[in-house]
């Protein structure tokens, strides 16, 4: 199912439905700042394990990323210095991924890890949802193999054909990037860019 969105003034009914969706353990695909992503609720297992086997990943060896709404609660899923604080927060809402230590409040399959992602996208989309849901979101980028057309994880309506079939709803945004978030890893005492993506970093 595609349901189209816009920056501003949605209808407050389509957004409930799809904070419904999440809340009943579902997994949506969405715009970013970035590149489209798949995502579901972040303190609920089961969605999580589902989207690991849709991409084939092990969370016991990959990083996984939240987004939150904004900084204002980040405490409660990880642990951030106030000199980290103040980076993300001259940096965020932007492209960038912040790898921070994860906090117990997370579900247990990050603790394997330690380690988790925060996103505060610059997409009003997403941001709304998260906000209305109420918690964080976990995201990661849409699968796309060797050879395979960049349009099949930039065009709602091709990432539709490809993924409709294995998530609850997709969520047409209009087309998305192609460049993926500036990762920064923030869990030592000096930060270190370790992916140069969209985002420059304001130090």
């Amino acid at each position: 199912m595609i349901q189209k969105l816009y920056s501003k003034n949605n209808d407050p009914e389509v957004l409930q439905h799809i904070v419904d969706i999440l809340n009943d353990g579902g997994i949506i695909i969405y715009p970013t700042d970035t590149m489209y992503a798949m995502g579901c609720h972040a303190l609920k297992e089961r969605p999580i394990e589902r989207i690991c086997k849709l991409k084939n990943i092990d969370p016991r060896k990959n990083n996984l990323s939240i987004i939150c709404y904004d900084l204002s609660n980040i405490s409660e899923y990880a642990r951030v210095s106030n000199a980290t604080f103040k980076l993300m927060k001259r940096n965020l809402p932007g492209p960038f991924t912040f790898v921070l230590n994860a906090d117990s409040r997370l579900p247990k399959i990050f603790r394997n890890r330690k380690e988790v992602g925060i996103r505060v996208p610059d997409n009003n989309i997403i941001r709304e949802i998260c906000h209305l849901l109420d918690a964080p979101i976990l995201t990661t980028t849409l699968p796309l193999r060797p050879g395979e057309d960049i349009e099949y994880v930039t065009d709602p309506e091709l990432i539709d054909e490809k993924f409709g079939e294995e998530v609850d709803l997709v969520i047409d945004g209009g087309i998305g990037g192609i460049e993926p978030s500036t990762v920064i890893n923030c869990c030592e005492d000096v930060p270190e860019i370790i992916r140069q993506g969209k985002g420059i970093l304001e130090e």
